[in-house]
């Protein structure tokens, strides 16, 4: 399957804001958006009066980059959204939040989400006491996510945790920092997914 191979903080450029793509690197004076103003490219300070389709098309971008999704896949989570008896957007955001990816990360087990796909594709995620190697795999409220007992030593998922007490945990989890484990309270209502999306562009680009 194609994936984007390049840098990642180029991506956050060309949104214009922090997508958290790269662990402790985004919450320090290093992350390229304090750095450096404007998209990448010759003429990325000029970038001019957006229109209506392109301020859609960026918010679309914009989420799809955040949760490390391809156009195919994240297309298909809009469809799953539109057919369901909710508000099409809330429900679009609240799918992407239930991946186990996403869990990982926001319980504080992955630098960033590309870390936490990897944890979990390497078998060491467990979900209710059984291996799940499938980032993609939604999870339900309940659910009690954890680091499998011989990878609770690594380095990697350490550094994540010391990081992850400088930032907030989401209110739909709970931690349980010595067992390295969370558990899954509820699904997240919309006013709990913090990050500055505005998902009715999506709906609105996609009903075209």
């Amino acid at each position: 399957m194609a994936r984007y191979r390049g840098s990642v903080c180029r991506l956050c450029r060309v949104e214009g804001e922090k997508l958290f793509l790269k662990g402790d690197r985004c919450y320090s004076p290093k992350c390229s958006i304090e750095r450096r103003e404007g998209a990448p490219g010759e003429h990325g300070k000029r970038r001019g009066k957006f229109s209506e389709y392109k301020i859609q098309l960026r918010e679309k971008q914009k989420v799809k980059r955040m949760y490390g999704m391809l156009e195919k896949q994240f297309r298909e989570y809009f469809k799953r959204a539109a057919r369901s008896k909710g508000v099409t957007g809330t429900e679009l955001l609240v799918n992407l939040e239930r991946r186990l990816d996403n869990v990982v990360y926001r319980m504080g087990f992955g630098l960033s989400r590309r870390h936490a796909r990897q944890i979990v594709r390497h078998g060491m995620i467990l979900v209710n006491g059984r291996k799940v190697n499938i980032p993609s795999y939604q999870v339900s409220a309940g659910d009690v996510v954890e680091v499998r007992a011989k990878s609770k030593g690594n380095l990697a998922i350490k550094s994540a945790m010391e990081l992850a007490q400088s930032r907030s945990i989401p209110e739909w989890v709970s931690l349980d920092r010595e067992g390295v484990k969370g558990t899954v309270n509820a699904l997240p209502a919309r006013e709990q997914i913090s990050y500055p999306v505005n998902e009715q562009l999506i709906v609105e680009l996609y009903s075209k």
